[in-house]
């Protein structure tokens, strides 16, 4: 297993996790844990994928997922799970 942490925040709109999870799909990618919230009008979306078998690198997904996230207006970035466990360690 390969896992990432992808985030996403920004205004709410229709559609934020279906073309998140879209993308994934068509990239092979599985998500094991998802969780969502949206307080007064703000969207906030933390999941946790499996990219063992993508077919293209993390960076490559990575930014491809930013720039779908620009088409809606919110930010969405990807860690690696060891980096955001070790930036995350006190």
């Amino acid at each position: 297993m390969e896992k990432i942490i992808i985030t996403v925040v920004g205004k709410d709109t229709t559609g934020i996790i279906a073309r998140v999870c879209t993308y994934l799909a068509e990239q092979s990618v599985n998500i094991l844990d998802i969780s969502q919230t949206i307080v007064q009008g703000y969207f906030n979306m933390m999941m946790i994928a499996d990219i063992a078998r993508a077919p293209k690198s993390f960076m490559q997904m990575a930014t491809e997922l930013e720039t779908v996230g620009q088409g809606m207006g919110v930010q969405v970035k990807c860690q690696r799970e060891e980096i955001f466990e070790k930036m995350h360690r006190i």
